[in-house]
């Protein structure tokens, strides 16, 4: 699947906007959800696709930001994964906090543009990798960040079960989740909670109780 220019797609169908719970940061993101979504359909020539995760700061990604901006100790000097990135948001707080060096891991075939556009618009640098990291075993890094990963059940269980591994290797693993139905009620030390601005474009509320945990 070959996009002729997904960066200019992306400056052409979004705005530069700051992150409502982490205004520090500004992203290209998407005001609506249907048009931006069946534009990127039309761009890939394909039906049925997943929403346009990258086009969008979920509530989970935006606590564990806020998070990593407000407890910068935990990613500094580190080397850090920022799993299935999305727009690149939770990557490029933690590069802002001080992480030596931070891998944005997405399979959807916008995400890398995204994440260069934002880091650029960050002025920071983040790596990015469009494999599917959970075929094999955890990469050597020093944290692993995972935002809103727990909306369906056999994606939530498998990425799950590669964040154990993960930890039981020496990872520290930080999740920051809005109460998602799949999110796991044991097993996790809780870190803190937010209210998090929303939108009943990608929500039950306009505010998103969002809480962050490490595994």
């Amino acid at each position: 699947m070959t996009i002729l220019d997904p960066a200019a797609f992306i400056v052409a169908n979004t705005r530069l906007q700051p992150v409502p719970h982490a205004p520090e940061i500004s992203l290209w993101l998407a005001d609506e959800v249907t048009p931006i979504w069946r534009l990127t359909e039309e761009e890939l020539g394909q039906m049925g696709l997943p929403p346009p995760f990258w086009a969008f700061a979920w509530a989970g990604g935006q606590a564990l930001a806020r998070w990593l901006l407000d407890h910068p100790h935990a990613v500094a000097g580190r080397s850090v994964l920022d799993f299935a990135a999305g727009s690149g948001l939770v990557g490029i707080a933690a590069m802002k906090a001080g992480a030596e060096r931070v891998l944005c891991a997405d399979i959807d075939p916008f995400c890398g543009a995204a994440v260069g556009l934002n880091a650029a618009a960050n002025s920071v640098v983040a790596d990015f990798t469009d494999r599917n990291l959970l075929d094999a075993p955890p990469p050597a890094v020093d944290v692993i960040c995972a935002g809103d990963v727990c909306y369906e059940r056999p994606m939530a269980d498998r990425v799950l079960d590669w964040l154990h591994q993960a930890k039981a290797a020496g990872t520290r693993v930080l999740i920051g989740d809005p109460g998602r139905t799949y999110f796991p009620r044991e097993g996790l030390t809780f870190l803190a909670e937010y209210r998090v601005p929303t939108t009943r474009e990608l929500e039950d509320q306009e505010i998103k109780r969002s809480a962050v945990w490490a595994l």
